[in-house]
């Protein structure tokens, strides 16, 4: 996959983050490893741990970001957001790109282990490509109030073109 075939989706959260070179980046459900190799883009000392569940997606986002993988600026992971274990305050920035969970259920036990894992002003940001106005309405609808229950203060929603819910821990 080319830059060019890259998900707009996945350029558009990755440019709202502002990634900084820096920055220490976790994604949660990776994937392939499209957004690990826009985010590697922008690091310059930083790093980018990603997580999806699947072992076949990350087996591809290894291939497709070896050579950050090999520099240790991206480091990938099969595991489950509840699974994974990462020690306190290790990422600025914490992302994932229509990953359902923080509007489909109660996201609690997550919003936790992401707290933990911020850095201390670090920030959450969830983004999703909805089929149509009604269904971005729903999720910007549902988001914050599932962050502010979790001990998120939520600073931005926008539902249009892409939902985007950016919060910091209360």
């Amino acid at each position: 996959m080319t830059a060019a075939s890259t998900p707009d989706r996945l350029v558009r959260a990755v440019e709202a983050m502002a990634v900084g070179p820096a920055d220490r980046v976790l994604e949660i459900g990776c994937g392939r490893g499209a957004a690990v190799a826009l985010v590697c883009a922008r690091l310059a000392g930083g790093t980018i741990t990603a997580i999806d569940r699947s072992q076949t997606a990350i087996a591809a986002a290894k291939e497709r970001n070896a050579a950050a993988t090999a520099a240790g600026t991206a480091v990938l992971h099969a595991t489950s957001l509840e699974d994974a274990a990462f020690e306190d305050g290790a990422f600025d920035k914490v992302f994932a790109v229509n990953v359902n969970l923080f509007w489909v259920r109660s996201p609690a036990r997550e919003l936790r282990l992401i707290s933990r894992w911020l850095a201390p002003g670090g920030g959450l940001h969830l983004f999703w490509q909805a089929p149509g106005d009604a269904k971005a309405a729903e999720i910007a609808a549902k988001v914050p109030p599932a962050l502010a229950e979790g001990g998120f203060h939520v600073e931005s929603v926008t539902a249009s073109p892409l939902v985007r819910v950016t919060a910091r821990r209360s």
